[in-house]
């Protein structure tokens, strides 16, 4: 899916997304990352999401967002309660989200210029 936003400035905006990708500014990733206005943490969670540990999401509140957007690959899937301790007690919101509606969602905050992150699990496509 192509996703058709103003680039704002100089800032990270995803242009497409779809399986086993994502573009952000027309550049191709093929490996699961953070997200921010200002710049891309990769590789993040890089062994998908049934093996993310608490240590993944403690690199996030030093990151400073408002919100984090976690897109879990093609299907929508909630990490234990535990993983997310680091936001929780950061008091970072978290929205749980599949890949690509983690994806509209962070063009949408960022072009409002809020203070978001997404953490992307971007899985292989299926054969």
């Amino acid at each position: 899916m192509k996703l058709h936003l103003d680039n704002p400035g100089s800032r990270n905006l995803v242009t497409a997304c779809g399986p086993g990708h994502i573009d952000i500014n027309h550049r191709p990733y093929r490996q699961g990352l953070i997200l921010l206005p200002d710049r891309i943490v990769a590789p993040w969670g890089a062994e998908g999401f049934e093996r993310l540990k608490e240590e993944d999401f403690a690199l996030i509140p030093p990151l400073a967002p408002e919100v984090l957007l976690l897109g879990t690959g093609a299907r929508q899937r909630f990490p234990a309660a535990a993983l997310l301790r680091p936001l929780i007690e950061a008091r970072i919101g978290f929205e749980v989200m599949d890949l690509a509606a983690a994806c509209r969602t962070y063009n949408i905050l960022m072009t409002e210029g809020r203070r978001v992150a997404a953490a992307l699990l971007i899985e292989a496509p299926t054969p």
